[in-house]
């Protein structure tokens, strides 16, 4: 079992704070005593944070903002969560070097081989993704980091999760427009069989993990993968997702990844590049520096909270015609084989 460390509160800069990710790893911090700063645009409505975070208003894309709005400050640890190219984690290297004791790196599992030759998915398992060009630009992101921690000892961690949601984010190809169709009566289109495994982390568990490598001497120079042990098959998530909808028995249309891409450009990537295939990880390593991290909320109760979120914020319930419209012409193509 890992000692318990004893630990001063942390000066931490959220690059980001306020998205999906890492919204609960500012609370969570706070929760644990550090002090609390987020850099972002300022424009979220969806996740409030703590009071007592101090928030900098600068759009990460513009370099003479973020300078102007950080002035000389120094920080023990900056997690980076909007960085997605080379040149922007490049960038960062040159600014915070010197300035800070941790810089944490949000990857992606996405950049892990596509498919996987085994299983479980390790931190060692190659990186490599032919379909999806943001999985790329974050192995691009990690390697400009390994170059800068071997040559001139820049403090970096790397963290990759994998499918991490809130209360807003629905994991399924149409989000909220497979919701809305299936309390319409009308069927859902599901990928492949619907029986590959995929790993669901919400982003309170996440925290736990994230946050306790958080200024821990261990973690840096080292790469870790976030993610819990909760793996439904997507026929699962859909059928979640339509029980806490008020759906009992919706009506699950099957179609092939690859059909599925070529109908919906837009969805191919991320499909073909993630959530077409089966998808377990081993966190031993995480778990090693942060025994508490673990699964607390399997997606049967994600999927309550997202749709009560939903129910409660109509302004939020967007169908996409497009997209309404792709699924319709898939599952009668479907129908008719």
């Amino acid at each position: 079992m890992t000692p318990m460390r004893t630990r001063n509160p942390l000066d931490i800069l959220f690059i980001g704070g306020s998205g999906v990710i890492s919204a609960a790893s500012v609370t969570r911090a706070v929760e644990r005593g550090d002090r609390v700063t987020v850099l972002n645009r300022g424009r979220s409505t969806s996740r409030t944070l703590p009071d007592d975070v101090e928030t900098l208003v600068a759009d990460v894309a513009d370099d003479a903002a973020v300078d102007s709005a950080l002035g000389g400050r120094e920080f023990d640890v900056v997690a980076q969560f909007r960085a997605y190219t080379p040149d922007h984690v490049a960038r960062d290297v040159e600014r915070f070097a010197g300035r800070t004791g941790q810089y944490v790196f949000i990857s992606s599992a996405s950049a892990y081989q596509t498919p996987p030759s085994r299983l479980p998915v390790t931190e060692s398992t190659p990186l490599r993704n032919p379909f999806w060009q943001y999985s790329r630009d974050k192995i691009a992101g990690e390697d400009v980091l390994v170059r800068a921690h071997r040559e001139d000892a820049f403090p970096a961690t790397v963290v990759r999760p994998s499918h991490t949601y809130d209360h807003t984010l629905i994991p399924t190809t149409g989000g909220w427009t497979d919701v809305a169709r299936m309390r319409a009566g009308k069927p859902v289109l599901v990928h492949g069989d619907g029986s590959s495994l995929w790993a669901l982390t919400h982003t309170r568990d996440f925290a736990v993990g994230f946050v306790g490598l958080l200024g821990h001497p261990l973690a840096v120079g080292d790469t870790f993968q976030i993610m819990g042990t909760h793996t439904p098959t997507w026929d699962q998530v859909y059928t979640w997702l339509a029980q806490a909808a008020g759906v009992d028995a919706p009506e699950l249309v099957h179609v092939a990844s690859e059909t599925i891409a070529r109908a919906l450009p837009d969805v191919g990537p991320g499909l073909l590049g993630d959530k077409a295939h089966s998808m377990v990880f081993d966190c031993a390593k995480l778990r090693a520096l942060v025994p508490e991290f673990g699964t607390t909320i399997t997606y049967d109760q994600g999927a309550v909270e997202q749709v009560a979120w939903y129910d409660a914020h109509p302004e939020a319930q967007r169908v996409e015609e497009a997209l309404d419209g792709g699924f319709d012409r898939l599952v009668e193509h479907a129908r008719s084989l």
